[in-house]
């Protein structure tokens, strides 16, 4: 890749799927991603205002913000193919 990309992952708390979502996720990055990119994640339940402001509607929900169009998936993670084709990240992309 040689544009930077750029993710937010919503989840609240530390529930199975938000801890999942997580893992899932820094594998993903690990694994498919170069070192441009920036993972940042927000729990909504610290700041649960922000669900409503960046229109996220269920969790954990990744959001791609760059490069653009915004890109949403929602879920755990765990279908990395299904993550990076709907994203378009990595190789998939």
């Amino acid at each position: 890749m040689d544009r930077s990309t750029e993710l937010t992952l919503y989840v609240a708390g530390q529930t199975p799927k938000s801890v999942a979502a997580i893992r899932n996720l820094e594998r993903i990055c690990k694994e498919y991603l170069d070192s441009s990119y920036a993972v940042k994640v927000i729990d909504l339940k610290e700041n649960p205002r922000l669900a409503r402001e960046h229109n996220i509607v269920a969790i954990p929900t990744l959001v791609r913000q760059l490069p653009v169009p915004i890109q949403k998936i929602i879920g755990d993670l765990s279908d990395t193919e299904k993550v990076l084709v709907h994203l378009q990240l990595g190789d998939a992309a």
